[in-house]
């Protein structure tokens, strides 16, 4: 394995950096791959949010909106995928801000709506149970889902 120059991992880590928003914990582990010893990887971390490379916030509503517009995942589910990735409940809240309710509950409607056509069952309730199960596990509320499922959005 080649051994990089603190300069060449700074350099590294700009252009990865630069071709998407990547939050500190994917940044730390990329430099760790790339043998980089822990004070110059607190080095370079240091520049990187210096010179706004890193923006913990700028990454939450960046993940956010991708991730409930083109996964179609509930708050929950977001808000535990930003938790794993080691970001404060702050920067998550500030994040989960940019949803639109509008667009979000729109999302979600859809998504029950396809899934009730492929949903085999002998009883609205039983067929509802699949329902509430299939949304909680996209990581949306009890209270939304309750809200699409029985008509009352």
């Amino acid at each position: 394995m080649k051994e990089y120059t603190e300069k060449e991992l700074r350099n590294k880590a700009e252009i990865y950096c630069s071709s998407a928003e990547r939050c500190p914990s994917d940044v730390e582990s990329k430099l760790g791959g790339w043998g980089a010893a822990t004070e110059v990887t607190a080095s370079v971390m240091a520049h990187l949010y210096k010179y706004k490379y890193l923006d913990n916030v700028r990454y939450c509503k960046a993940f956010v909106r991708d991730k409930y517009r083109f996964n179609q995942w509930g708050r929950i589910k977001i808000s535990q995928s930003l938790k794993l990735k080691g970001l404060t409940s702050e920067e998550i809240n500030e994040g989960l801000a940019e949803i639109d309710d509008e667009e979000y509950n729109d999302i979600l409607h859809n998504l029950i709506q396809q899934k009730s056509k492929s949903v085999k069952a002998p009883s609205d309730y039983e067929k509802n149970c699949k329902l509430i199960r299939f949304a909680a596990g996209r990581g949306f509320t009890m209270q939304e889902i309750l809200r699409h499922v029985n008509g009352d959005f």
